[in-house]
């Protein structure tokens, strides 16, 4: 098939690889969100896909809005079989969901119908879900919604985060993005609709939801640092600033702290949850580079009774 993909960030480009090495399928062009602006001195940078496909010598889109009739124009002209689609960024009008005769095939990282919407690993590892996957559906109007081609099944680690869970994901996401065009190809595979139990959604991660409550449990407090890495990040308050809370290890065999109260060890930082405390590994004070918890306490000089998110939300937060 003549294949028109599209996506943007980084944890498309697996998906990109694996149908550009298809001896099956032509990816005639590719399309992304426009440039944005990166690093200190905020210069427009083309998205990792857009990158990938220069590289490929591919025709690169990149549409304000997928509903410009000047895009639109254009995918007409190009007359692709089917849009395979992974983490693109945009809502598609029904004008273009009507082109590609197969239609638009999203890879999306969960197992539908669970956790439907832009943050589903995010919101798999914040729940404790033991398992979650990668599905193939067909594109329609509702969100995450179509019908399903295919899945494949990763187990949540204990200690995974979401990039680190996004990043296997993807891979194995993309031999199965690769294997569902085959299918629609040679007709071998049908969509089937999704069951009407079992809907959750996953919106995106605001940085409001990062913050982290300490009279929660200290899993509860571990799955939203691991869900939040390595964005928004999760953060909590020190003497009226903003505390990012990079890593941590639970600890049950340490109950003697109340919640956000801090114990500073030669080599070890805890601080106390609603059950048991958890150990402070990695964190970034406001305006400072990542560092090992115990080199932070070191430089702050915490007193005894001093406690994580006891104090003002900080300006911007």
């Amino acid at each position: 098939m003549r294949l028109v993909f599209a996506g943007t960030p980084e944890v498309a480009v697996p998906a990109l690889d694996a149908l550009l090495a298809s001896d099956r399928h032509e990816v005639v062009a590719v399309i992304t969100r426009p440039d944005a602006p990166a690093g200190r001195g905020r210069r427009l940078v083309a998205s990792p896909v857009a990158q990938r496909a220069e590289e490929a010598g591919i025709e690169v889109l990149k549409p304000g809005r997928p509903r410009e009739p000047e895009f639109l124009d254009r995918l007409r002209a190009i007359g692709p079989d089917c849009c395979p689609v992974v983490a693109y960024g945009a809502l598609l009008p029904r004008p273009a969901l009507d082109i590609p005769v197969h239609g638009w095939v999203n890879l999306h990282f969960s197992l539908l119908p669970a956790w439907r919407g832009a943050a589903p690993v995010q919101h798999a590892i914040l729940a404790g879900d033991e398992v979650t996957g990668a599905t193939t559906f067909r594109i329609e109007e509702g969100l995450d919604s179509g019908p399903v081609f295919g899945v494949v099944t990763e187990q949540v680690r204990p200690t995974d985060t979401s990039g680190d869970l996004l990043t296997r994901l993807a891979m194995a996401g993309s031999g199965l993005l690769a294997a569902t065009m085959d299918g629609i190809e040679d007709g071998s595979l049908k969509a089937v609709p999704q069951p009407a139990e079992g809907v959750t959604s996953a919106p995106k991660i605001q940085v409001a939801d990062a913050r982290l409550d300490f009279a929660a449990p200290a899993l509860r407090v571990d799955r939203v640092v691991r869900g939040c890495a390595p964005a928004p990040g999760a953060w909590t308050t020190f003497r009226g600033e903003r505390l990012k809370v990079r890593s941590v290890t639970p600890r049950p065999e340490r109950t003697d702290l109340a919640p956000g109260e801090l114990a500073v060890e030669k080599s070890a930082v805890h601080v106390g949850t609603g059950s048991y405390a958890v150990e402070l590994e990695w964190v970034q004070a406001q305006g400072k580079r990542p560092m090992a918890a115990a080199d932070w306490a070191r430089g702050v000089r915490i007193a005894s009774g001093e406690r994580l998110g006891d104090g003002p939300e900080p300006a911007g937060a």
